[in-house]
């Protein structure tokens, strides 16, 4: 109880001392139109959260990046999409935001059924990591306004991975109520993700990316960037996903036009 009040009134502070500038959210809305289309009151607390957000975590740039106001109100407006009905303490667990210039390149290792460690190079634009660090490309994040037109946002995916991670296990399945809400959910997402995974398979053309073919995480992961960016077309052709992830993320952003 007292922490909850203590937390009420930090944040109040917060809003009422570092609030996002008016020119500068201005400027966020018309870089990115696929937050600009909700509704006034989904844009004020989107606003609120993400100065929040800003108060909250650490942001590093890399390879000589500064990360000014402007590159930090944009990834954290769009950070706060997915939990503008969930609240800033589904992030509680993390801090550290790192900054890249463009994609980065990782070394992997992987080991085959025969013990064979096999190493390779893997592009990456973000990553998201237990306990954070979470990792984003600037240049990916700064193309969102234009990407949303194919499904893709970058800071959605990475934000959406840990969502899923809150229960410990990055497996398309964020932190839900109970075991029959799991079951329920793995209802809908399994079958939906089989299918989508066919669909790759033979070539077909997908509205979701089809990266989300690599595991079912990375199917939530995309389809909520699809939610996200392009909730129409979504909701036309994956109603069944479409209603799972409004459930989920208590918003229905195809109904909602500004």
């Amino acid at each position: 109880m007292i922490a909850g009040w203590w937390r009420r009134q930090r944040e109040a502070r917060t809003l009422a001392r570092r609030s996002i500038p008016d020119a500068l959210w201005a400027l966020t809305l018309a870089r990115f139109p696929f937050i600009a289309r909700r509704n006034a009151d989904d844009l004020q607390r989107l606003r609120e959260l993400a100065t929040l957000f800003l108060a909250d975590k650490e942001f590093a740039g890399m390879q000589g990046l500064e990360v000014d106001d402007g590159m930090a109100v944009a990834i954290a407006a769009q950070a706060c999409l997915p939990i503008l009905r969930l609240g800033l303490p589904a992030y509680d667990g993390f801090k550290g935001i790192v900054v890249h210039p463009d994609i980065v390149v990782a070394r992997r290792e992987v080991m085959d059924e025969d013990g064979v460690v096999h190493e390779y190079d893997e592009e990456l634009s973000g990553e998201a990591m237990e306990g954070g660090p979470v990792m984003l490309s600037w240049r990916d994040v700064a193309e969102a306004g234009d990407s949303a037109a194919w499904g893709y946002n970058v800071v959605v995916h990475e934000f959406a991975h840990v969502l899923d991670m809150r229960d410990g296990a990055a497996d398309g399945v964020p932190l839900l109520a109970d075991r029959t809400a799991r079951a329920a959910w793995l209802g809908v997402l399994e079958p939906a993700w089989e299918a989508f995974c066919a669909s790759v398979d033979a070539g077909e053309e997908t509205l979701i990316d089809p990266y989300g073919a690599e595991a079912i995480d990375e199917f939530f992961a995309v389809a909520s960037e699809l939610f996200f960016v392009d909730p129409v077309a979504m909701r036309r052709e994956h109603r069944q996903l479409y209603e799972l992830l409004a459930s989920y993320y208590r918003q229905d952003p195809a109904a909602d036009p500004a």
